[in-house]
């Protein structure tokens, strides 16, 4: 569960990074990749969540 939540700092990072480029400079290839990053991130939390679940049983 420590990897997930590494990737998913990293993940989050990345995609905040570009998301702020996409609204502050209009750059839509930093919105492209912070979408991908997002889809991403969606798949870990999923992931995350699983693991967590498992966790308490």
């Amino acid at each position: 569960m420590e990897e997930i939540l590494k990737e998913v700092a990293e993940l989050y990072a990345a995609f905040a990074k570009d998301a702020n480029a996409q609204v502050e400079k209009g750059n839509k290839a930093a919105g492209t990749r912070a979408r991908k990053s997002s889809l991403q991130l969606e798949k870990l939390m999923k992931e995350f969540r699983k693991l967590s679940i498992a966790a308490v049983k």
